[in-house]
């Protein structure tokens, strides 16, 4: 599926969307197929627990690493500490921002793949993340969101390194 934006990742991000695509090939497969092979050796198919479960497994796995090849393949690795313009929010940046009421909150830009509300990184095709790329410092963004009409105010950016 092609998305209408760049499919932005952190190097770290892409590290771990690695990682995981290696741990599924190279450990969980291998172990699935095994007990899989050990379980069709065992007769009856059609009543063998380890058998059915080990194939169903074994489809999960395979749809899993097709997901994670097509994101990776799809991806596009952005290192925030080269951006060039550090006044400006584009990817990778941590900006502060101020509601009507005064209320800040501090988010940073990040791949959709890696976002973590809780840890204030949003991702980057998000309401407020479009809202806010190419702001400066003291700008203003409207941003619809699910609860209405917010307007912030830029009241810092900063981008890591």
């Amino acid at each position: 599926m092609t998305t209408p934006y760049p499919n932005y990742i952190s190097p770290e991000g892409f590290a771990k969307l690695r990682a995981e695509y290696d741990h599924l090939l190279g450990v969980e497969r291998p172990a699935i197929v095994e007990v899989v092979s050990w379980a069709a050796g065992n007769g009856d198919r059609s009543e063998n627990g380890d058998y059915l479960y080990g194939r169903k497994r074994m489809r999960e796995i395979d749809f899993q690493l097709k997901r994670l090849s097509r994101k990776m393949k799809d991806a596009k690795v952005v290192d925030a500490r080269q951006q060039p313009d550090k006044a400006r929010v584009y990817f990778g940046a941590t900006v502060t921002i101020a509601d009507e009421d005064d209320n800040h909150r501090t988010v940073t830009l990040v791949g959709n793949d890696e976002t973590d509300i809780d840890a204030g990184r949003i991702g980057w095709s998000s309401p407020i993340a479009r809202a806010l790329r190419g702001a400066g410092v003291g700008d203003l963004r409207r941003v619809v969101l699910p609860s209405g009409e917010k307007e912030y105010e830029v009241m810092g950016i900063v981008y890591p390194g």
